[in-house]
């Protein structure tokens, strides 16, 4: 029998950093029962204090080839019960440990002041991570949220390792020290990136649910300049070949406020953001073919918005929703069309979660609900992650920075 790519994630709420770390560890090697080629480590910062005491408690206790990880708001991961658990706003560690055979394990850093120039070739972003492309990699990445430049690193590698995964999220600010901090190996970092490359016999599938329902109709934008969207126009019929009468964008959002019921009228007074369609050849757009991006501002002078992100004409748009039960939906059929696009022979080894601050039980009511949802669809693997201030994942063909955002990284051997 061959040898078979095993993960294991272990949970623990113990106030003491000693205590939790000597939990995580044993119920971590126990449950795993194979040597571990990579450790990643997610701590939550009721232990701000300790942040430097956690490698060497760790190196006590455990030999690792490779450990990332990363302070978070909350930290996720398997209790002793063998259940998915959300540790919010108390002491939490997680430790997710893999046997990785037939799989090259590449760990890295990345200063933030050591970035490409956008305009450079392949080859630069290349150098800076010492990972052949020939590899299809597949990548891990966790970033200081003060570190200028996230979506320039997220652009160069989508351009040096085009067709990779990647996910991952920004650590968390303790509001006790007013910074993040980094894991990687026997260092702790402050800024930058940290980051595994993993290629060989190892597919990771992504999950992303923005939390957000669509609302009117979708249209394309006929007039823009950066970030500022001027006039559009409805599509007309479902393969975007005929548009309406150009309007500008608060022309449309007052028609269709008429049209909302009092709920989502009172929902879009402080919930309404913007989809932007990323394929631009797909005919018939689906939820989850929008990057969701915040509506910034309105100007009443002229009727035009500005979002969080560029836009050019020609590119379709979709105003969206998000509330507890948009972003529970919303999850639930990216759950669902993963189930029925996945082979039934491929079985998953382990799940890494990335989800926002802002969700959990603070969105929902109720605790350990993004998580356990996907345990209803995705059986029996362990998930580990971290609650995060912003989430790196892919729409459509590109990767990007995400909030209010849960993204899941899905490990499997081919």
């Amino acid at each position: 029998m061959t040898d078979q790519m095993k993960w294991a994630s272990a949970l623990s709420t113990r106030p003491s950093l000693e205590a939790a770390v000597g939990e995580v560890v044993e119920q971590a090697q126990r449950s795993l029962q194979a040597p571990a080629d990579l450790g990643l480590v997610f701590i939550s910062s009721a232990f701000a204090s300790e942040y430097s005491r956690l490698l060497p408690l760790l190196q006590e206790r455990l030999s690792l080839p490779v450990l990332i990880g990363c302070s978070g708001g909350g930290v996720i991961g398997m209790n002793q019960s063998g259940e998915a658990q959300e540790v919010e706003q108390e002491a939490g560690l997680s430790l997710s440990l893999a046997h990785l055979p037939g799989v090259k394990v590449q760990p890295f850093h990345i200063p933030s002041d050591e970035l490409p120039d956008l305009d450079s070739p392949p080859s630069a972003w290349v150098d800076l991570t010492g990972i052949s492309p020939e590899d299809e990699p597949q990548f891990v990445l966790l970033s200081d949220p003060f570190s200028s430049g996230i979506n320039d690193l997220l652009q160069g590698l989508d351009y040096a390792y085009p067709g990779s995964a990647k996910v991952g999220g920004l650590a968390s600010v303790s509001s006790i020290t007013n910074s993040s901090t980094l894991f990687f190996n026997d260092q702790v970092l402050y800024e930058g990136t940290v980051g595994v490359a993993l290629s060989g016999d190892i597919v990771m599938e992504t999950i992303v649910a923005q939390g957000c329902r669509p609302i009117g109709q979708t249209y394309r934008v006929a007039e823009g300049e950066r970030n500022i969207v001027l006039s559009i126009e409805e599509q007309v019929d479902a393969d975007a070949l005929a548009c309406g009468m150009a309007k500008t964008p608060l022309e449309v959002l007052q028609s269709l406020f008429q049209d909302l019921s009092d709920e989502d009228r009172a929902l879009a007074q402080h919930s309404l953001f913007v989809g932007i369609a990323r394929n631009e050849f797909k005919q018939r757009l689906e939820q989850g073919d929008f990057l969701i991006r915040n509506l910034l501002g309105v100007d009443p002078k002229v009727g035009a918005i500005a979002i969080g992100d560029r836009v050019r004409p020609g590119q379709r748009i979709q105003f969206h929703l998000r509330d507890a039960q948009a972003s529970a939906e919303d999850l639930e059929m990216m759950l669902e069309r993963y189930q029925q696009n996945t082979q039934a022979n491929s079985e998953a080894a382990g799940a890494l979660l990335f989800s926002c601050v802002g969700r959990g039980q603070g969105l929902y009511g109720q605790p350990n609900f993004d998580s356990h949802l996907f345990g209803r669809y995705i059986h029996n693997i362990p998930v580990s992650g971290f609650f995060c201030g912003g989430e790196i994942g892919p729409v459509g063909d590109a990767t990007f920075l995400h909030g209010y955002t849960s993204v899941f990284g899905i490990c499997r051997q081919p």
